[in-house]
């Protein structure tokens, strides 16, 4: 769904009318009608105020609903490791940031051999 149809779909889930919505994140009722019909884009200061208006993430009004979270299998695996006790969540995690950390200074020194043969 795109950031149009979100403003939309939100808003009108909220009750609110455009001129409402529009007066409680302090921007002109024209403005919001240019962000829903997608004749614009919105500020960053006034995606936020939207966001916080409609109780919602910046993410879940920009992104699609799988864009940015983690595949299913992922997830599913996160969601047990979730219901773990603290102390082996504790030791999963140090597990991730250790790899993480193997993988990002990888990339780096591979992205410094590329730039030395230059």
């Amino acid at each position: 769904m795109s950031l149009p149809a979100r403003l939309i779909t939100l808003r009108k889930e909220m009750g609110l009318t455009q001129q409402k919505m529009a007066e409680t994140i302090g921007i002109h009722v024209n403005s919001l009608k240019k962000y829903e019909s997608g004749q614009a884009q919105p500020s960053l200061e006034v995606l936020k105020k939207i966001a916080l208006e409609l109780h919602v993430s910046t993410d879940f009004l920009l992104f699609e609903e799988h864009e940015r979270g983690p595949s299913d299998d992922l997830a599913l695996q996160l969601e047990a490791i979730s219901q773990m006790p603290e102390d082996e969540q504790m030791v999963i995690r140090e597990v991730l940031d250790s790899l993480i950390i193997k993988y990002q200074s990888r990339r780096w020194d591979s992205g410094r051999q590329v730039a030395a043969k230059k």
